[in-house]
């Protein structure tokens, strides 16, 4: 048998997925685990959007569309943009995807060349790094601080670029710190971008999951760099529609050529049912179902800065938007369990899942070795009793 790929063997698994797949076995093998991996939220698909999946399919709307995406989506997303963010391209600028994860992918593709380097800040969304190695570049990882809750300077930024700088991947609210940027920042930030030329990505799918009165504000939005920025979005975060996969970018022509390019050498179009949908979701009114759920999230996550603000040596930054919590657990490292010395998180979430049966995702994959993310898209009863359990793991271990 001849070898296989190199690229592909030396790639990381996500560990969100594999940690969240884990859950569901010891779940399935009817072990009582808490999981708080997947970013994934707990409420219903609202009613109206899967009408409308449920009417796609009774109209038989369930062959190949364009590859581009079907002209009502690409229209509402377009006016959505120009709306809600003051981003302002036509419906030929917008390539619809399968989840914001394929978008990012694409613009990757259609931007970088060969050992291109690709700006993020760490922490980072786990496939950040690994998307920008599957395309031949280098991923330049820059390190922040708690103490600027995980957001990149300007001065930073300016350290980082070099004569292979292509591109700056931005993610507001961030996953999994929660952090947002203000706008006085992102203008800061813009100001760089604009003298080197870097291409920005611009994360934005949880733009409406924002708390204590924080606005979420589109980089693509200022004038100066507008056509160096690459829009991300998509329906799953804000309409919980995680399993529709329907993403979007945003961009110049050019670009969204290239992408569209590849992907109709991938996978075509995305889900004709999901688009259906997915308009609907964009162009109707569903400002009570979007508030309902975050008012959820919100309780949630003050419930976990409560208890977490109880636990000796635990520190984290307060979320401003997503539904993540970030913590350290840097304090408990060394502890001894079975005669073994917690070294990373990762030792220490082996711990809580294999003893406390409490599934959470280790800073590792984020860039951050000792820290853990927590995600509080579940019931509020999961997490009460998640609370509980990892206080008595806490307990069971002993902080620096």
């Amino acid at each position: 048998m001849r070898s296989l790929s190199r690229k592909v063997a030396s790639l990381e698994k996500s560990q969100t997925l594999a940690l969240s797949a884990r859950a569901k076995k010891l779940q399935s093998e009817g072990i009582d685990v808490i999981s708080l991996t997947a970013g994934e939220p707990d409420f219903p698909t609202p009613e109206i959007i899967k009408q409308a999946g449920i009417k796609a399919i009774q109209e038989n709307f369930t062959k190949y569309t364009a590859n581009q995406g079907i002209p009502e989506l690409l229209k509402a997303i377009s006016i959505k943009l120009q709306k809600e963010n003051d981003i302002r391209f036509e419906p030929s600028q917008i390539l619809v995807s399968c989840g914001a994860k394929h978008s990012v992918y694409g613009a990757l593709q259609s931007i970088c060349n060969k050992g291109d380097e690709v700006i993020i800040p760490s922490p980072y969304w786990v496939s950040y790094p690994e998307m920008v190695r599957l395309v031949d570049a280098v991923p330049v990882l820059v390190k922040t601080s708690p103490e600027n809750q995980f957001k990149i300077t300007p001065t930073q930024l300016r350290k980082a670029v070099t004569k292979k700088s292509k591109a700056f991947i931005l993610n507001s609210p961030c996953n999994p710190t929660g952090a947002v940027y203000t706008k006085d920042e992102l203008l800061a930030l813009a100001t760089v971008f604009e003298k080197t030329g870097l291409y920005v990505i611009s994360d934005e799918i949880y733009e409406k999951v924002l708390f204590d009165g924080v606005e979420h504000f589109s980089i693509g939005s200022v004038n100066a760099i507008r056509d160096q920025v690459i829009t991300i979005n998509g329906v799953s975060k804000a309409y919980s529609m995680t399993g529709w996969r329907i993403g979007y970018l945003a961009a110049a022509r050019e670009i969204v050529e290239g992408a569209e390019k590849l992907q109709s050498q991938m996978t075509s179009n995305a889900n004709s049912i999901a688009q259906k949908a997915a308009t609907v979701a964009i162009s109707g009114d569903l400002t009570a179902e979007i508030r309902m759920m975050v008012g959820e999230f919100d309780k949630r996550r003050q419930f976990l800065i409560r208890e977490f603000n109880s636990i000796k040596g635990i520190e984290f930054i307060y979320p401003k938007g997503a539904f993540y919590l970030f913590f350290s657990v840097k304090t408990y490292l060394k502890s001894v369990v079975d005669g073994k010395k917690l070294k990373t998180s990762d030792n220490l979430c082996e711990f809580m899942l294999t003893k406390h049966h409490v599934a959470m995702v280790p800073g590792t994959g984020f860039g951050n070795p000792d820290w853990v993310r927590m995600s509080y898209a579940c019931s509020m009863q999961d997490l009460e009793k998640a609370v509980e359990r990892l206080k008595r793991g806490f307990g069971e271990l002993a902080p620096d």
